[in-house]
């Protein structure tokens, strides 16, 4: 004997229909484990920041951390878009700096010459999560606001850092022309 039970959900059962809004992030995460990594620049030759540590001596190689490895790797994702971009607009950029320790944080902030008013644990530097960046005219990193070629290339800096939707250091009220 065979017995066959029918149940009906009285409408408790529903079909519930693809609802694209709620599968976008998972498009957007697909696209960012297939995309093609960047890859950070080589770094330039000592030689090719002279003029900039001398305008700035806080700059000089043994005091700035330009390692890539030490910051966040999604920001220098960002980071590496930005400076694709930037250079397709003839302006071709440099990390100066990227993490910093807290004690060099304080530093800055602290010396005769105010380089930030960002004492340690209130820059995004420490968390890797920050970078000046400036751009290069044959061969030479150009630092200077007072030179119209590389304020050009800063106002431009903002524009493509701003469309990456990361922040840019010349709203600041304390102006930070190469920090995003």
């Amino acid at each position: 004997m065979v017995v066959a039970i029918t149940l009906h959900f009285a409408g408790y059962h529903q079909e519930i229909g693809y609802q694209p809004q709620k599968y976008a992030h998972g498009n957007q995460i697909r696209q960012a484990l297939t995309e093609e990594k960047l890859v950070p620049p080589p770094p330039l030759a000592p030689e090719a920041f002279v003029d900039a540590v001398a305008e700035k001596p806080q700059l000089a190689l043994d005091k700035a951390d330009r390692d890539w490895n030490k910051m966040d790797q999604a920001f220098v994702q960002d980071v590496l878009r930005v400076m694709e971009r930037m250079k397709a607009r003839g302006f071709p950029m440099v990390l100066l700096e990227g993490y910093r320790s807290p004690e060099r944080q304080n530093h800055l902030a602290g010396g005769s010459v105010k380089v930030t008013q960002a004492r340690a644990g209130e820059s995004k530097h420490q968390y890797g999560l920050a970078a000046d960046l400036a751009p290069v005219r044959n061969g030479k990193v150009v630092i200077s606001e007072r030179d119209p070629w590389a304020m050009q290339a800063y106002t431009a800096l903002g524009e493509e850092a701003q469309a990456q939707g990361l922040g840019w250091g010349g709203n600041f009220s304390f102006r930070d022309y190469g920090h995003i």
